[in-house]
C-alpha cells in the first residue's frame, strides 16, 4: 500500500480481519492506560472540529480509552497548534493539525513548523467554496466577480479563518487570478468556518471562502448559498456547485487538509500504534459514511506520507503567500 492513498483505493473492510493492535508497554502500564486529549485549534462546529470528533470517537472504540476533544482557539490557529506541540510526548496529548501549520510561520505568527510535531496520519483534504448570504443579490459567481471588480478596495468583506489562513489565501489567489490586488476584498479574521458562516448569515460580512462542507449547515438552513468551488472538478456531494474554471475560466485551486499529529519525540512504538489505529479508522465504513455524507474529501497518508505532504505544502504555500504579500519579509 502506498503512503498516500486517495478515496476509494482502499478496499472496504480490507483491515477488518486484522487482529487487535498490540499495545506496547509504557512504564509499568500499557498504552493507552487513561484518557487521551485530542486538541483542535479551531472552533466547535466547523469542519476540522467535526472531523476530529468522528476520528476521536472511532479511536475510542479501537483503543479502549476515551479520546476527548478539546477546542483551543485563538491567534489564527497558533494557540491550539502550540498546545499540541507543547504537550508531553507520551501519547496522551495528540491533536488535529491543519494546513495553517505550513502558513503561520511564513507570516511571523509563530516559530512552529511542520517539523515541530510527530506526524501520525493525514485524514482529509477539501477545496474552498465561495459562499454568500441567501439574500445576496449575486445569484452566480460571475455576478459576484463583476461586482467585486467594479467595487472600491475594501468595499466587500470576507472571512473564513484567521488572517493569512488557508481560506484567506484562497480569496487572495482568486482575486489575483482576476487581476486584482490580494487585499481588494477586506479580510475579517475569524476562529474558523463556523463562526464566519454565522457572521455571513447575520449580514456582518459579504463572502466566506471556506469549504462547502463547512458551510453546509447554514446553506441547508436556507441562510446562505455556495456559488463556486476552487477545484479542478465539482464535488459529487455538491454537484450543483460549479468550479471557477467552468464559470469564470479561472483554473485556480487550493486545498485545506487535516491530519493527526503528536508532540515531537513521541516514542516510535506509540506513534506506530496510533498510525495503525488511525488507518483502521480511515478505512472503516463508519468514517467513510460520515465523511461522504458531509462531502468531506477523504485522503490518506501514513506518518511518512503525511510528512512528505506537509513538506510539499509548506514550499508551495510559502511561495504563494510571498506572491500575495501575505508573508513576512
Amino acid at each position: 500500500m502506498t503512503n498516500f492513498t486517495r478515496r476509494g483505493t482502499l478496499a472496504a473492510g480490507a483491515l477488518a480481519g486484522l487482529a487487535p493492535l498490540a499495545r506496547p508497554a509504557l512504564g509499568q502500564g500499557r498504552y493507552p492506560a487513561r484518557p487521551v486529549q485530542v486538541i483542535v485549534p479551531w472552533g466547535a462546529g466547523g469542519g476540522t472540529d467535526a472531523t476530529a470528533r468522528i476520528v476521536a470517537s472511532l479511536l475510542e472504540k479501537e483503543m479502549g480509552q476515551p479520546f476527548n476533544v478539546v477546542n483551543r482557539t485563538g491567534g489564527s490557529g497558533v494557540v491550539g497548534h502550540s498546545a499540541i506541540a507543547q504537550g508531553a510526548p507520551d501519547g496522551y496529548t495528540i491533536g488535529m493539525i491543519t494546513v495553517e501549520i505550513c502558513m503561520m510561520h511564513w507570516q511571523g505568527l509563530t516559530e512552529l513548523k511542520r517539523t515541530s510535531y510527530t506526524p501520525l496520519a493525514l485524514m482529509n483534504e477539501d477545496p474552498p467554496g465561495v459562499q454568500v448570504n441567501a439574500s445576496s443579490p449575486y445569484r452566480d459567481i460571475k455576478a459576484l466577480a463583476d461586482a467585486i471588480k467594479a467595487s472600491r478596495p475594501g468595499q466587500f468583506k470576507a472571512s473564513g479563518t484567521g488572517q493569512g489562513g488557508i481560506w484567506h489565501l484562497a480569496l487572495a489567489g482568486w482575486l489575483g487570478a482576476m487581476g486584482l490586488r490580494a487585499d481588494h476584498v477586506r479580510w475579517v479574521p475569524s476562529n474558523g468556518a463556523a463562526p464566519a458562516m454565522q457572521d455571513l448569515a447575520a449580514g456582518g460580512i459579504d463572502i466566506v471562502t471556506c469549504s462547502v462542507p463547512e458551510a453546509r449547515a447554514i446553506i441547508e438552513a436556507g441562510r446562505a448559498r455556495s456559488l463556486a468551488i476552487m477545484a479542478p472538478q465539482r464535488n459529487p456531494q455538491f454537484a450543483s456547485v460549479p468550479t471557477l474554471n467552468e464559470t469564470l475560466g479561472i483554473n485556480y485551486s487550493v486545498g485545506a487538509w487535516r491530519g493527526i499529529a503528536a508532540p515531537l519525540n513521541l516514542p516510535a512504538p506509540i506513534a506506530q500504534q496510533l498510525t495503525a489505529a488511525l488507518q483502521k479508522v480511515w478505512n472503516s465504513q463508519e468514517f467513510k459514511d460520515f465523511m461522504n455524507a458531509r462531502g468531506f474529501g477523504m485522503v490518506w497518508g501514513d506518518a511518512a506520507g503525511f510528512a512528505s505532504h506537509m513538506e510539499r505544502t509548506d514550499a508551495t504555500l510559502g511561495a504563494a503567500m510571498r506572491e500575495a504579500g501575505l508573508a513576512r519579509g
